[in-house]
């Protein structure tokens, strides 16, 4: 049997032979990939496509296998929600790969070009990083994705998912290789690491003779750890705790229906609104029928004292509300003295990932937009539009915090670095 589609009942304790093995084979895949036509990668991805709508019974299927485990082990709700696959959620994977096929290919495209005064013509061309680790938990969604994003980017991927989501990953990733196979490139340029032992992890995190990149998706835990053991370069993000803020100069109906939006229309999603900022001056005008909406929607309410006095179902929030990701439906509310007050509790409390203003006031939007220093703000939408489909980028590979290389939802262009290419004419330094 190929190591490729070994169950984890199946594969022995070494997890270094099994990287290492890994670690070959991507080397060998990414001389091709990085080198093959855009033709043969929207092949692989729109035969893809139609392999996981047509095996969607084998998806779900296995999918079934990951949720009896999952409850089985007490997983919560909201994991289970990240975890869990169905029909629509499967059309969303297929279609990811196709709109990420219609997407024009970085690889090759130059970026700038200019001329020395001694003749040198200096160009920079977008190439791909090269071997990326992917490693993440509960998403089997981020299987498609990531090996979609670094087909097209021209990046062989390796990914470790977590064991909860070890059956539906591999159903996935088999059909990526099937496809890959079919458009004549190597099944190798998207792996899954065949085993759940936690060792695979570490071996990664040290793999620095064939790892360009690791990307961490899921908790604390394991951005922590991922962060302070690796050896190859990082590109993370943190805890998604994402704000709104309602000002003075907010729609009324406005900003109940994006606070609710932002918050319960999924709340598993890194981008789910985890603090309510309301303007001291809006208190009596806004604060009651947003929070009326929330609990409509079963959202439980944590509030500081002038929330609590306005709003008989509230309950009081602790310091630690405000540094608090719940993912589940739960949301702290804090009083600001307006935008910068808003602005001062973000910088001090947020994690850099996705804020939004509500506010008619063109000015005070302004400011919120310049001075918070997040990956993603916005004005008047809800922070779940924090997703690299709904940027136009067809899928990301994740929401990166980070201020290196690439901020925000990391698509196809950010998977890209370039080299410098300059043309002579027999030019000699003096």
């Amino acid at each position: 049997m190929n190591v490729q589609t070994k169950p984890p009942s199946e594969q022995g304790p070494d997890a270094a032979r099994i990287v290492a093995d890994l670690g070959r084979r991507a080397k060998a895949a990414a001389m091709t990939l990085r080198n093959a036509t855009t033709a043969a990668k929207n092949r692989a991805l729109t035969d893809g496509a139609r392999l996981i709508r047509n095996e969607k019974a084998a998806i779900l299927a296995a999918n079934a296998r990951d949720l009896e485990a999952a409850r089985a082990a007490g997983m919560s709700g909201a994991l289970q929600d990240r975890l869990l696959l169905n029909d629509a959620r499967i059309e969303g994977m297929a279609k990811g790969l196709d709109d990420i096929a219609a997407l024009p290919d970085p690889v090759g495209a130059e970026i700038e070009r200019w001329r020395r005064p001694n003749g040198l013509e200096i160009s920079r061309v977008r190439v791909p990083i090269g071997i990326i680790g992917v490693i993440y938990e509960a998403r089997p969604n981020v299987t498609a994705d990531a090996g979609a994003l670094c087909i097209k980017s021209g990046n062989v991927v390796v990914l470790r998912g977590g064991s909860d989501s070890f059956h539906s990953s591999r159903a996935i990733v088999d059909l990526l290789r099937r496809a890959l196979a079919g458009a004549g490139l190597p099944e190798d340029c998207v792996a899954l690491v065949p085993t759940t032992d936690r060792a695979a992890v570490g071996e990664m995190l040290k793999a620095m003779d064939w790892l360009d990149l690791i990307v961490p998706r899921g908790g604390r835990s394991l951005i922590d750890r991922v962060t302070v053991e690796s050896r190859v370069p990082v590109l993370r993000h943190y805890d998604g705790i994402c704000h709104v803020y309602v000002d003075r100069d907010a729609d009324v109906a406005m900003a109940r229906d994006v606070v609710a939006n932002a918050k319960m229309r999924r709340v598993s999603v890194c981008g789910a609104a985890e603090t309510l900022l309301i303007d001291r001056a809006a208190l009596d005008t806004h604060l009651v029928p947003v929070l009326a909406r929330l609990h409509e929607l079963g959202c439980e309410v944590r509030g500081d004292s002038e929330v609590q006095r306005r709003d008989p179902r509230a309950v009081a929030a602790s310091e630690k509300d405000w540094r608090t990701e719940y993912l589940e439906p739960i949301i702290s509310v804090a009083t600001v003295d307006g935008v910068e007050g808003a602005i001062r509790h973000i910088a001090t409390y947020g994690s850099q990932h996705t804020e939004s203003i509500v506010t008619n006031n063109a000015a005070t939007a302004d400011r919120f937009l310049r001075e918070v220093d997040s990956a993603i703000v916005m004005h008047n939408a809800s922070t779940q539009f924090a997703d690299g489909a709904e940027f136009g980028l067809g899928a990301e590979i994740g929401i990166s915090t980070n201020r290196m290389h690439a901020r925000g939802p990391v698509g196809l262009v950010e998977l890209t670095t370039y080299k410098n290419i300059v043309r002579g004419k027999g030019t000699l330094r003096p």
